[in-house]
C-alpha cells in the first residue's frame, strides 16, 4: 500500500515504513539504543530526504523508548538520578545541535555532514564496542578467572561528586554532564537517540553496571529526544507526522519484543551484536558516499553560489 508523504515529497509502502519501526523497537528494547543510528541511514537508503529522515525519526524514538523503558522500571534496571543529570546534559547540547543543524541547512550543507558523521561516528564506536566485547567473552571463558575489577581513573578524582545508589557511584557530576552534552548535540544532528555513544560511555567511562545502563539509556532518549522533535518542527518544519506514525507504530510493538529478547541474552553478547550492527550500517554508508561522488560535487558547487 503506497502513501504520499508531504513534507519528504515521496511515496512509499506504508508496510515497509511498520516493519522498519519494528525492527528498530526490537533493537530499542534489546540493546538500549534509540534505533536511530540503523533507522536514520535506512530512511536515507528509501529515498526520504536527510534533513526529514533526522527531524521525524526523533519522533518513533521517544515511542520505541519509551515503551523500552517501561519494561526496566518494571524491573528496577534504571537509574533515575544518572538519567537526570544525562537528561539536564542533553537538553542542553540539543539546543546547540539544532541551532548547527539550521546553519548547516541554509548553507545546503546538512546532507553531506549528517552522512559523514554517521561514518565517523559508527566505524569508532562500533569497532571500539566490538573488540572490547570479544575479550569479556574470552574472559569469561576462561574458568576460574576472577572478574575484572574497576580501577580508579581520573573521573573519580573530580568534584562536586553525587552518590548514584542504583549504579553503585560516587563520582562527579561533570562526566555524565558531558556525555549528554555530547549526545543531545547528535541527536540533534544526527536523528538518533545516541544510545550508540551514550551505552558505551555509561559501562566504560563512567563505570555503570551493564543491567542499569540499558534502563537508564532508554529514559534519557525519551527526553532529549522528544525535546530534538519539538526544535525541528518549530524551527525547520521537516517533521513529516504521516512518517512519523507509522514508525512510531511499529517501534511501540518491536520495543516490547525487544526488551523480553534482550533479557534472555549475556550482556557480552548484546554488545557484539551492537557492534556488528553498528559496523554493518557503517560500511554501507561509507559505500554510498564513496560510490556517489557526483552528490559531494554538487553540495560543494551549491555552497559556491
Amino acid at each position: 500500500m503506497q502513501i504520499y508523504l508531504p513534507i519528504a515529497e515521496v511515496s512509499v509502502n506504508a508496510f515497509l515504513l511498520l516493519g522498519l519501526g519494528g525492527l528498530v523497537g526490537i533493537l530499542s528494547g534489546m540493546f538500549g539504543v534509540g534505533g536511530g543510528f540503523l533507522m536514520t541511514p535506512l530512511l536515507f537508503f528509501i529515498g526520504i530526504p536527510p534533513a526529514v529522515a533526522v527531524a521525524t525519526e526523533a519522533n518513533q524514538i521517544v515511542a520505541s523508548s519509551f515503551s523500552g523503558v517501561l519494561a526496566h522500571l518494571k524491573r528496577k534496571t534504571v537509574d533515575l538520578r544518572m538519567g537526570t543529570v544525562l537528561l539536564i546534559g542533553g537538553l542542553m547540547g540539543a539546543a546547540l545541535g539544532v541551532q548547527l543543524f539550521n546553519m548547516l541547512k541554509s548553507a545546503g550543507q546538512v546532507d553531506l555532514l549528517v552522512k559523514l558523521c554517521y561514518v565517523v561516528f559508527l566505524g569508532i564506536i562500533g569497532g571500539l564496542m566490538f573488540f572490547e566485547s570479544l575479550k569479556a567473552i574470552r574472559r569469561s571463558k576462561v574458568p576460574g578467572a576472577l572478574p575484572v575489577r574497576k580501577k580508579h581513573n581520573w573521573i573519580h578524582n573530580l568534584p562536586v561528586k553525587m552518590k548514584f545508589r542504583t549504579s553503585g557511584l560516587y563520582i562527579s557530576v561533570f562526566p555524565p554532564l558531558i556525555v549528554g552534552v555530547f549526545v543531545g548535540i547528535l541527536a540533534a544532528i544526527m536523528g538518533v537517540g545516541g544510545g550508540f555513544i551514550l551505552v558505551p560511555a555509561m559501562i566504560y567511562l563512567l563505570g555503570m553496571p551493564t543491567k542499569v545502563v540499558i534502563g537508564t539509556s532508554l529514559f534519557q532518549i525519551i527526553f532529549v529526544t522528544a525535546f530534538t522533535t519539538l526544535l525541528h518542527a518549530t524551527t525547520n518544519y521537516t517533521v513529516d507526522m504521516a512518517l512519523a506514525v507509522l514508525l512510531l507504530v511499529g517501534g511501540v510493538v518491536g520495543a516490547q519484543i525487544g526488551t523480553r529478547i534482550g533479557a534472555k541474552l549475556k550482556a557480552e553478547q548484546l554488545r557484539i551484536l551492537l557492534a556488528m550492527m553498528v559496523l554493518a550500517v557503517c560500511g554501507k554508508l561509507a559505500l554510498d558516499l564513496l560510490l556517489q561522488p557526483s552528490e559531494l560535487y554538487s553540495l560543494g558547487a551549491a555552497g559556491g553560489h
